[in-house]
């Protein structure tokens, strides 16, 4: 894939992945994409904006298919296009404490739960992020984003608590 054509986007938006569509891999595929998911696992630790794509084929590593196969080689396309893309600190004057967090109503159609994730900064600096699915359906657009505030909410008190163990002075009050 070194010299594959890049894409500008990790997945495309208008084909949901499923474990019903595709023809299954054979044992020698299946390894090989377990293998490259679990790389792009450990590339998402300095690449954020691989989060929430990594985690969706994720979701189909006990039997993967064609398709998903298919997203995996989207996902290496965008990596190959956006190389020079990671994380940078950079010093900041401000120790403000800020979260931002979204989720999808029901994106998973097998299962209706949603998917949900979080980022949070401190000053200018990305800290922490996550997007996985959430534990139990939600019955409303509203209750998924609920319930990925409280996600958030909770990594931003760690964050709190961590900073005051090191005695780092921040303000009290974060922005959610």
């Amino acid at each position: 894939m070194q010299s594959c054509k890049p894409v500008k986007t990790p997945l495309t938006t208008t084909k949901k992945l499923s474990a019903l569509n595709g023809t299954q891999l054979g044992t020698e595929d299946s390894t090989k994409y377990r293998s490259i998911v679990g790389a792009l696992q450990y590339l998402t630790l300095t690449r954020p904006d691989l989060s929430f794509s990594v985690n969706k084929v994720c979701q189909f590593l006990h039997s993967p298919t064609m398709v998903h196969w298919e997203a995996v080689k989207r996902i290496l396309r965008y990596v190959q296009g956006t190389i020079s893309l990671g994380l940078k600190i950079r010093r900041s004057k401000s120790t403000l404490v800020s979260a931002f967090s979204d989720a999808d109503w029901a994106g998973c159609p097998h299962d209706r739960r949603s998917t949900g994730g979080f980022a949070v900064y401190f000053g200018g600096n990305l800290v922490s992020w996550s997007a996985r699915k959430q534990p139990t359906v939600s019955r409303s657009t509203t209750e998924a984003e609920y319930k990925s505030l409280a996600i958030a909410t909770a990594e931003v008190m760690w964050i709190h608590q961590i900073l005051d163990e090191l005695g780092i002075p921040h303000p009290r009050a974060a922005c959610l």
